[in-house]
């Protein structure tokens, strides 16, 4: 059984707006679900449109960027505030890459290991 269509002629009427933006917004639906009818799942059709996740930590937003960006000199205040965060924290990585081997200990091993491999 199929629902009777109102005609163009009635739906262009000024009483009709309504009726016609509900006919075109479940013309719409159907069209997208017929359209991606292969990727949905029942799952996805039964969500109710929940937007929002909730997290219960602030984990996976720690590293985000700041909110405020300048690009290609547009307001340098902010460009200079974003460049001294990098430089923050490209020193932070610096200092975690300390040396394990004194320079002192490497040069007599790579001296030991020529003599070695000369003979």
């Amino acid at each position: 059984m199929s629902k009777r269509k109102l005609s163009k002629g009635i739906l262009e009427m000024k009483f009709m707006k309504r009726s016609k933006e509900k006919v075109a917004k479940e013309n719409e639906e159907i069209e997208g679900r017929e359209m991606y009818a292969k990727e949905t799942t029942a799952e996805m059709l039964k969500d109710n449109g929940t937007n929002f996740i909730m997290e219960p930590s602030y984990a996976l937003i720690e590293d985000l960027i700041e909110a405020r960006i300048s690009c290609r000199g547009i307001n340098p205040e902010i460009e200079r505030l974003m460049e001294l965060e990098q430089l923050e924290k490209a020193a932070k990585e610096d200092g975690a890459m300390d040396k394990e081997v004194d320079d002192e200990e490497m040069s007599k091993y790579i001296k030991i290991n020529k003599k070695f491999k000369k003979k």
